[in-house]
């Protein structure tokens, strides 16, 4: 069975426009996913990357008509500045990581339900009572967050790291288990290809 490591941030607005489309490559293929959120600004300042308000104002410019332009062809509403945003990346990313580790419940709906609320809902990912109500609408405990946040701290860490160490530097970044690596969510039908064997 092909395997895909997911590093990502609910923060990320690239991370709800590829909304469950992953999930479903995964799923067509028979393949599993292991979630492994992150920082990140660690991440790309570990990468050579730099952060959005460090950007050119062409760059800048550019990521808002992609995000427009994305959001439409996708039919995904998007707010390009949302109430809450930026937004401390740890309390969703412990969240993610404590809820993968109790099971239970869609770990791809709870990840794009904390992204759609950031980017969609003018809702705060690092608030508990909005955290708590995405981990119930997933199916899980709504309070596992809270219940597993010093280990999902530890991991978080250890997330950064191996994503440095295996050549992630974007988010989000999907690594398969035979060392291919798709950066975008404009590339999930490039893993889907390649997990067909066709790419």
């Amino acid at each position: 069975m092909a395997h895909i490591d997911y590093f990502f941030s609910a923060v990320s607005p690239f991370v709800y426009l590829a909304g469950q489309r992953l999930e479903a490559a995964a799923a067509e293929a028979g393949a599993s996913i292991s979630y492994k959120p992150l920082d990140p600004s660690q991440l790309f300042a570990r990468t050579g990357g730099q952060a959005l308000a460090e950007r050119h104002a062409s760059r800048k410019a550019y990521r808002l008509q992609e995000l427009t332009r994305q959001s439409r062809k996708l039919g995904l509403a998007l707010n390009l500045q949302p109430a809450f945003w930026p937004v401390n990346p740890a309390p969703s990313a412990y969240a993610i990581i404590s809820a993968q580790a109790a099971g239970g419940g869609d770990l791809g709906a709870l990840v794009h339900g904390l992204a759609r609320a950031c980017w969609a809902e003018n809702r705060n990912i690092a608030d508990d009572e909005v955290i708590a109500d995405c981990l119930a609408a997933a199916g899980f405990d709504p309070m596992v967050a809270q219940r597993g946040m010093l280990s999902a701290a530890e991991t978080y860490g250890v997330n950064l790291e191996e994503a440095v160490s295996r050549g992630a530097f974007g988010v989000p970044f999907y690594i398969l288990d035979d060392g291919a690596c798709f950066w975008g969510q404009d590339h999930i039908e490039d893993l889907g290809l390649h997990l067909a064997g066709k790419l």
